[in-house]
């Protein structure tokens, strides 16, 4: 029993690195949407045209290769990151080239009327987006941005190959030791749901609060 305490030790501490890579991916995956989506309706054909390229480049290739260029590729141009790092970048950059489509979807479904609005109270395109039609478009993006944090924490698990000490990771050392393939991983399965609902929770509960804010503007 105290072996296995041991082994279990192991794995919450690969989930301490799943979290942090998590978040930080996420965030970076946010900026990058809003970045690439914002570019995409742009009226200046340059910021159109390399926001197409991001994210066609991303959703066009494989996660697994991203991650190989950032951790192997880089650093023979001279830019060398720690698996972490590697792994933050790859993961924020192909989930962000998802995200900003629902950046640019959810502006374009934004009701005519309100960019009338914005012209009736003289305000310029970038007043119309901060004050008026993003806290209203970012509402309609929640529930999407939340399923790409849970498939960025899903697709985590690939930082193992460069051998970061994630969740999955140190199962398979813990497998490699004891040559028990359940144990490890079905305590990874229950984490990794834990943390996909813990996601889902947050933003339901953001999704709510910003809509009480909404609907009290309204009123």
């Amino acid at each position: 029993m105290g072996q296995w305490a041991g082994y279990l030790q192991l794995i919450l501490e690969g989930a301490l690195v799943t979290i942090k890579l998590t978040l930080m991916g996420s965030l970076l995956a946010l900026i990058m949407a809003f970045i690439a989506g914002l570019g995409r309706i742009s009226r200046f054909w340059p910021a159109r045209a390399l926001a197409t390229a991001y994210i066609e480049f991303f959703r066009g290739t494989s996660i697994f290769v991203q991650l190989f260029w950032a951790y192997f590729v880089l650093p023979l141009l001279g830019f060398s990151l720690t698996p972490l790092q590697a792994g933050v970048l790859a993961l924020g950059l192909n989930v962000g080239a998802y995200g900003a489509e629902v950046v640019r979807g959810a502006i374009k479904s934004i009701g005519r009327e309100q960019y009338e609005a914005c012209i009736a109270l003289n305000f310029n395109r970038w007043q119309s987006l901060r004050h008026i039609i993003l806290p209203q478009a970012f509402v309609l993006m929640l529930p999407t941005f939340g399923n790409n944090a849970i498939e960025l924490l899903k697709a985590s698990a690939v930082v193992s190959l460069i051998s970061l000490s994630d969740m999955t990771f140190q199962a398979q050392v813990v497998r490699a030791q004891t040559g028990s393939t359940l144990i490890p991983f079905l305590t990874i399965l229950v984490l990794y749901f834990l943390m996909s609902s813990v996601i889902s929770a947050s933003i339901r509960g953001l999704e709510r609060y910003l809509t009480r804010g909404l609907d009290g503007v309204r009123s």
